[in-house]
């Protein structure tokens, strides 16, 4: 078996969910390879030809070596301004090195003019033409040299991100010229969305053997014939260990849950996918980590669920990690004790990611948060005191949000920037299987069948126009949060924030 991870993705750390479906079949004995294209592509499209036609060029690709040397070994992190260079001078290489092709290509991020993610009908395109996808040569060349020593049974592509698809799709429509009699199936976060919309009907039968929604490691192994015998297998990240990722050591990305503990926000995609909240008993996750530091020596743990339970922040805290960690968690009332926010400092708690939302408590209610703005503003602080970095995302342009209340975002932003380390700004996107949008009048939000949100009219009048501009002439300018916003790292943001004190 051959499971394959498509660019283009953020190149920082290892695929989490194929590691979990290797820890599945190594506990059962079955042989498995794993790619990490993403970061192969990078490499492949970094080091060959690459036109120097302007002088940013010339020299981004005279210090590649450098700048990559610098990342890996973690020079680059000492100097906010040093790091951006760095990186946007690799990015430059990236660029470049592309074939002249109506798209725009960058370090997390692909866009074809051409072709939309979101239309079936061009992901089809993508599959029947895969010559023509930028990633071609790569590809083309690499599950050559694979059919041809080994060939497998059965094929895996693991697509989580729009960035991913036109990539994901072409190397399933080359395989199934190549090898006509290959199994293929595909997995991950964005084919769990699709298959979780209200009209879905599957577009891509003849092409794709099988969609799988959701954790793929029961369904592989049931469809192996083997009876799953474990409720959680721990993941497995032998294939990615030798790997250089574009970060300063090896980050090891871990998930302590699936789905939301809270799971009460409206118009939250994990409510409108009715995706169930399932929880690794505590006890595995503190024994789970402790092996797998012990195997992959990591410099960081990143733990991935959409936000981290009081009870395991509690148990963090009563087992400290002899690693650095970060990850999303509730502003929760537990957040105001400054004793257990200093717990979690000892426990290795670097950076948490905090999704505030708004500053307006109405807005908060409304959108069932949970958060109480007084309760947000003690957290803060104690946080900021216990040495932690706090990541804060706002989403603006919720339905019951209007220019008033986004400016009481901005007013609480103000009095709490010295305990804010990082931002992340949104504007609010409607879930295409979100109840609440029976009572708005929408329409399309992207031309596309596989969209997964829908355009609202803004019952306030306050839409996406206005919001934009509130952000850009407004919010951003105000010099408390202009300063907030230059730390963000480019392009990797919240996956290297955690190395900038």
């Amino acid at each position: 078996m051959l499971f394959i991870y498509p660019p283009v993705a953020k190149s920082c750390e290892p695929p989490a969910g194929l590691a979990k479906l290797s820890g599945a079949l190594n506990h059962h004995q079955l042989k498995h390879q794993i790619i990490d294209a993403n970061l192969e592509t990078f490499f492949h499209r970094v080091r060959g030809n690459v036109q120097s036609s302007d002088q940013w060029t010339r020299r981004a690709v005279r210090n590649l070596t450098s700048n990559l040397t610098a990342l890996f070994n973690g020079e680059a992190f000492r100097n906010l301004d040093r790091y951006k260079r760095t990186v946007t001078d690799i990015n430059r290489v990236m660029q470049k090195a592309q074939p002249q092709t109506d798209g725009t290509l960058t370090l997390v991020n692909y866009l074809d003019h051409r072709l939309s993610p979101v239309r079936s009908a061009d992901l089809i395109r993508a599959a029947e033409n895969p010559e023509q996808n930028l990633f071609y040569d790569y590809f083309a060349a690499r599950l050559d040299g694979l059919l041809e020593d080994r060939p497998p049974t059965l094929v895996g592509i693991s697509l989580n991100y729009l960035s991913q698809a036109l990539a994901a799709f072409a190397i399933a429509g080359y395989l199934r010229k190549r090898a006509p009699g290959l199994k293929i199936i595909m997995g991950g976060g964005l084919v769990t969305s699709w298959l979780a919309g209200p009209d879905w009907d599957n577009p891509f039968k003849g092409l794709i053997d099988d969609l799988i929604a959701g954790p793929g490691e029961g369904p592989l192994l049931l469809s192996r014939g083997i009876e799953p015998t474990e409720s959680h297998y721990r993941p497995n990240y032998t294939a990615f260990i030798d790997n250089r990722y574009l970060s300063p050591g090896f980050i090891l990305p871990y998930n302590a849950s699936s789905g939301c503990y809270w799971n009460r926000c409206s118009f939250c995609p994990e409510s409108a996918e009715g995706n169930p909240f399932r929880s690794i008993p505590h006890h595995q996750v503190i024994t789970d980590l402790e092996a797998l530091i012990q195997r992959t020596q990591p410099v960081l743990i990143h733990l991935l669920d959409n936000a981290v339970s009081p009870s395991l922040l509690k148990r963090l805290g009563e087992n400290p990690i002899p690693v650095p960690w970060y990850g999303f968690a509730r502003l929760n009332q537990e957040l105001t004790d400054p004793d257990f926010c200093r717990s979690l400092k000892r426990s290795g708690c670097v950076m948490l990611k905090l999704g505030l939302e708004s500053g307006d408590q109405s807005v908060l209610d409304r959108m069932g948060k949970g958060i109480d703005l007084d309760k947000a503003s003690v957290a803060l602080q104690n946080l900021k005191n216990a040495g932690i970095a706090t990541y804060v995302y706002l989403l603006f342009g919720t339905p019951t949000e209007d220019l008033n209340r986004a400016r009481h975002t901005l007013d609480f932003i103000i009095r709490h920037s010295q305990a804010i380390g990082f931002l992340n700004l949104a504007i609010f996107n409607l879930p295409i299987g979100s109840s609440d949008s029976e009572q708005m009048e929408t329409e399309d939000f992207y031309e596309g069948d596989l969209a997964l949100y829908r355009q609202f009219k803004h019952p306030l009048g306050w839409d996406r126009n206005k919001v934009r501009q509130f952000l850009d002439r407004e919010f951003k300018r105000h010099p408390a949060i202009a300063g907030i916003l230059r730390r963000d790292p480019p392009f990797f943001t919240s996956n290297h924030a955690p190395f900038f004190d």
